[in-house]
């Protein structure tokens, strides 16, 4: 019996004559395919993007750490790069003083705390090094003078030091005076001869008086001066032409050996 309603029912459908009610049935049938289908296509869709959003992700990670070592390498090649520069100025100064020997060294420590002002050295007397000899930074300008050693490092006491003075004289007229640190940390021209011609932008070098450091040293540059009627001498104030707090590389001029005048004064007493 089912075998002949089976029949009957495949005759009638292809004759057509089921097609309106095939129709009927279908519609609901085929909007749940339909229903069916998008959420497998949306599912997958999403599947997809989570995929992309993850790959996204990791390729963001890796370029984030490949920019990072390439920051680094920057910073790294620009400090090489500055440094280049600043060991070819010392070494322009070194190259056009041809009476002078000297010893390139980086400044490895500071103290400038406003009692002292010294800076530490990588050279010591294993390079030559000795006490009292002058320190310059790049184009010959005066940082100070050796005051302690050790074998591999030596300390420098800067000219802004309170402690610090330096027989000086104006380039221009030839005045003599001498160069004082400041607590402040700038610098004072005293002793300056009344009658003497001083002017702003005038520039102050060692006079070589005292046998403490060599003559025509560049130590700054006058920026404003004091002068009084009735006093004897005058005074000007001189800025120096180097960063102290940035400085990284100097020249000690081992050639030079300090003048120990002690024993001439005690001969005049």
């Amino acid at each position: 019996m089912s075998f002949v309603l089976c029949g009957c029912l495949i005759f009638t459908s292809v004759a057509g004559i089921l097609s309106p009610a095939e129709g009927v049935a279908a519609t609901p049938l085929n909007f749940l395919a339909g229903i069916f289908t998008d959420l497998s296509q949306g599912v997958e869709g999403f599947l997809t993007d989570l995929k992309e959003i993850r790959t996204s992700r990791e390729r963001n990670v890796e370029l984030e750490e490949a920019l990072a070592r390439y920051q680094a390498e920057l910073v790294e090649l620009r400090e090489i790069a500055n440094d280049y520069q600043r060991l070819s100025e010392l070494l322009d100064y070194a190259s056009a003083v041809q009476n002078q020997e000297t010893v390139a060294a980086e400044v490895i420590n500071y103290d400038q705390n406003g009692l002292l002002r010294t800076i530490v050295i990588n050279r010591g007397s294993r390079d030559g090094i000795a006490r009292g000899m002058p320190v310059v930074a790049s184009q010959g300008l005066l940082v100070g003078r050796i005051i302690d050693v050790t074998a591999n490092a030596a300390r420098v006491l800067l000219i802004t030091d309170i402690s610090s003075q330096v027989s000086a004289r104006l380039q221009t007229t030839r005045a003599q005076g001498s160069v004082q640190g400041q607590l402040t940390g700038n610098l004072r021209m005293i002793m300056i001869p009344q009658e003497a011609d001083v002017q702003v932008g005038d520039l102050v070098v060692t006079s070589g008086l005292g046998g403490n450091f060599p003559p025509d040293i560049v130590i700054g540059q006058i920026t404003s001066k004091r002068q009084f009627e009735f006093e004897l001498n005058q005074e000007a104030e001189v800025r120096s032409l180097v960063d102290f707090a940035t400085l990284e590389f100097v020249l000690v001029i081992t050639s030079f050996q300090p003048i120990d005048l002690s024993a001439f004064e005690s001969d005049e007493e």
